[in-house]
């Protein structure tokens, strides 16, 4: 077995959350943008004979993402506790795990940028929980917004890594890795189906 079960519902849990995420920042970003939902309120309000201020306009565009919002935080405990999970699995789990040396080039660079997910996944984590209880860790409001910037630049990586993550997939799958996607999913390596 190349991969514990503990390792794919890991990996399973890790994924649903990680497209969640990215799911609630595309729609904060793009259809629930309370900038581009504000100028559409002020227009409505102005068609039907009732003018608002920008400000409130605002208001009311932040206040229709909010229960969309509240996933993304929801989805950042359950990141948290993935990322738990995966520090124990890393000390506990049985999958295989080749040296590095042993490895291509390709395999390292692979390796490589696993580790700078790992890393990016546990920054994400530890900044997101200092931007939501920033009041309560004793962090000027100021130094909140900036950790805020560096936290969702430092989301590029993981939608830069996705795609490439399920493209590199299916491609080791139809060549070298035959196999891989199913194994993922039940445990079993091509040996176990002879």
């Amino acid at each position: 077995m190349k991969y514990t079960l503990s390792f794919r519902i890991w990996h399973w849990l890790f994924a649903v959350v990680i497209l969640g995420l990215l799911g609630t920042v595309f729609l904060r970003k793009t259809f629930l943008s309370y900038k581009a939902n504000a100028e559409i309120l002020m227009n409505k309000f102005s068609d039907m004979g009732n003018d608002i201020s920008i400000e409130d306009a605002k208001i009311l565009a932040k206040a229709i993402r909010d229960n969309m919002w509240e996933w993304h935080i929801i989805l950042g405990y359950g990141l948290a506790a993935l990322v738990i999970y995966r520090i124990i699995l890393f000390f506990l789990d049985k999958s295989k795990r080749e040296s590095f040396s042993s490895l291509s080039l390709h395999k390292k660079g692979v390796k490589i940028s696993y580790y700078v997910l790992y890393a990016t996944v546990l920054f994400m984590t530890i900044s997101g929980f200092v931007i939501y209880f920033y009041e309560y860790l004793g962090v000027a409001k100021e130094s909140a917004k900036q950790i805020k910037e560096i936290h969702e630049a430092a989301f590029n990586i993981i939608m830069i890594f996705v795609p490439l993550h399920i493209a590199g997939v299916f491609i080791a799958d139809a060549t070298d890795e035959n196999g891989l996607v199913s194994t993922m999913i039940n445990g079993k390596t091509k040996d176990n189906f002879k």
